[in-house]
């Protein structure tokens, strides 16, 4: 777990730790923008296959939104494309009142500058070209959005949300929703499911001297079933095997305390899908 600091894009800081710890495989089970801080969550070796697990996980965030400015990005690496007053009257009983209606179930249009593909390219190049981006709402999960402060038009939030929100979508449509516009000013992610940016390493103690956590850890919200040595064979081989239980959804298969594989059980038995040991 690294806290990246506000600058270096993700891929910046993977390529970073790939080379300070020589290790040939490295990525991040969810990006954060270059603009933002905090909790990145790395993998390494074979571990990286387990990318998929970790980046579907709820994340929280703590930052800032700009009141009386619209950007076209959406937060404050953009061009203001529209500006207003009307922020001097919101009352804060208003801002929660909006914050409130920007939870729950949403259906989010993502910003024009994301990674999202349109035609096969990703809307940011099509939006950087000055080309008209139209992209389709995506339903997101807002658990809460909470106002916890306020310095004239610069408010403070936190939030906790489903992957897949843009936090710079509930910036630009809060700004709506209060009538004056707004843009994301300052954005740091918490935590990744029970991954907590308290933990992480600053970017420049990384180093030999780093302990990798074990992969156990990055499934540790997945049911763990513990496997039995005259099966482990089979697991490392990526076979199915027998299984009489009911959880629905991938599991941990498990043995001495390390990760064998993440499976996923199917008319019977846990049929192996990524597997990091043998």
């Amino acid at each position: 777990m690294i806290d990246k600091p506000s600058g270096p894009t993700a891929h910046d800081v993977v390529a970073h730790v790939r080379r300070v710890l020589s290790v040939r495989r490295a990525g991040h089970a969810g990006t954060l923008d270059p603009f933002a801080s905090g909790l990145l969550v790395l993998l390494v070796g074979r571990a990286t296959r387990l990318s998929r697990f970790v980046a579907h996980l709820s994340k929280t965030y703590s930052g800032k939104v700009l009141l009386g400015e619209t950007t076209d990005t959406g937060d404050l690496t953009g061009e203001v494309v529209e500006s207003s007053d009307a922020w001097e009257d919101v009352t804060d009983d208003e801002i929660e009142s909006a914050m409130g209606r920007l939870t729950g179930t949403l259906a989010q249009v993502p910003p024009s500058f994301s990674a999202k593909k349109v035609g096969g390219e990703r809307a940011y190049r099509l939006a950087r070209r000055g080309e008209a981006v139209e992209l389709p709402p995506c339903e997101v999960q807002v658990y809460r959005f909470d106002l916890l402060g306020r310095s004239g038009r610069l408010i403070e939030f936190s939030c906790e949300v489903s992957s897949g929100t843009y936090v710079r979508a509930l910036a630009r449509d809060l700004g709506a929703g209060l009538g004056c516009g707004a843009h994301l000013h300052s954005l740091r992610r918490q935590t990744v499911g029970e991954f907590d940016v308290g933990r992480a390493e600053s970017l420049d103690t990384v180093g030999a001297a780093t302990t990798l956590r074990p992969a156990l850890e990055a499934v540790s919200h997945l049911p763990a079933i513990e496997i039995e040595p005259d099966v482990q064979q089979k697991v490392w081989h990526g076979q199915p095997i027998p299984w009489s239980g009911s959880v629905v959804g991938p599991v941990a298969l498990v043995a001495d305390d390390r990760l064998l594989a993440v499976a996923e059980p199917k008319d019977g038995v846990l049929k192996p899908k990524v597997v990091l040991t043998g």
